[in-house]
């Protein structure tokens, strides 16, 4: 469903939005526990004059993985190289990147699941000994040599933790998994933001905003942009808790941040497959989504609000989804 509104994989900020971006930790919104431990990694690191550790960003779409990337780019003060998994199809392709990289830098690879193995087996010693090896020729006559590559750090980002080998994962030192924001958090991001779109934004709606935006600053903005549509429409330059809520309404979102398709999820878990549990290829039949979009997109949110939990037999409905959606939760007797 790549044109749902809260599709936090879409970065569709406008430019203004892409400037409000927090260049520093002390700007950087939420995920105080991250951002405690890298203040210590990044001063150490930094005192040695050596390059940070690797490090492995965790977490469903839109919680700040790549901004987080560009901060700590920023507090090292180095440059950073942005590119993803599915990008680098060649081991030829990341080799232009890392001999171009100058020490200290980081490069940024969204996505790192998807790294084609060919390409993830040279990284292996590139990120051990700062390493790349080369072949050259072919058949009998091949030989293998190796170039020195400037000290560097990697930095990874994945929603799919699974879906990583293991090899590449032990490859990192610093792992970090980014939680979703509370809503006094998003409230403030949303607050932040207004002044750049060029309006102005009542406390409560904030709030407001920030409860519905499951816990993904993308989706605030998202949801700003819109407010803000409502707001001009209605001939004011104030987004006030009114037009929040009629904003919310209009794109048939509820008070716990579910829209039309999380609720339908619930519905066909309970209605169809009594309460499960219920396997992801058949859930996602009934449904008629992707499975990996089900994972990486509904699921974490469901599970996070306690609506969906997963157990060895499949995914399960718990009595707070049946209370959401008004429906008896049966018992055993």
């Amino acid at each position: 469903m790549s044109s749902r509104w809260v599709d936090p994989r879409q970065d569709v900020l406008e430019p203004q939005l892409r400037t409000l971006r927090p260049r520093t930790l002390e700007e950087f919104v939420g995920q105080k526990k991250v951002k405690e431990r890298l203040r210590v990694y990044i001063q150490a690191a930094k005192a040695r004059g050596e390059p940070l550790d690797h490090v492995l960003l965790l977490s469903p779409p839109g919680l700040g993985k790549t901004t987080l990337a560009h901060v700590i780019a920023n507090e090292m003060g180095v440059q950073i190289k942005v590119s993803s998994g599915p990008a680098l199809e060649r081991p030829g392709d990341l080799a232009a990147i890392l001999t171009h990289l100058s020490p200290g830098d980081i490069l940024f690879v969204d996505e790192i699941h998807r790294l084609r193995p060919q390409v993830e087996e040279i990284l292996y010693p590139a990120m051990e000994d700062w390493k790349l090896p080369i072949v050259l020729g072919e058949g009998p006559h091949a030989r293998c040599i190796e170039l020195s590559l400037a000290p560097f750090t990697l930095i990874g980002a994945t929603t799919r933790e699974g879906l990583l080998t293991t090899p590449l994962r032990d490859r990192f030192e610093v792992v970090f998994r980014l939680e979703f924001y509370r809503p006094e958090e998003l409230a403030e991001i949303v607050r932040r933001a207004a002044p750049r779109l060029g309006v102005e934004i009542e406390p409560e709606a904030a709030w407001e905003l920030g409860t519905r935006a499951r816990g993904t600053p993308r989706i605030a903005l998202r949801l700003l942009r819109r407010a803000r549509d409502v707001a001009q429409v209605q001939g004011t330059n104030t987004i006030t808790l009114a037009v929040a809520r009629e904003t919310l309404q209009m794109l048939g979102i509820d008070a716990e941040g579910l829209d039309e398709l999380d609720r339908r999820i619930l519905e066909v878990m309970i209605d169809r497959f009594d309460g499960g549990p219920v396997g992801l290829e058949t859930l996602s039949a009934a449904l008629g989504e992707d499975p990996e979009t089900i994972a990486e997109l509904y699921e974490p949110y469901l599970i996070a609000l306690g609506f969906i939990r997963k157990t060895p037999q499949g995914r399960v409905a718990t009595e707070r989804a049946y209370n959401h959606l008004g429906r008896p939760f049966p018992r055993l007797i």
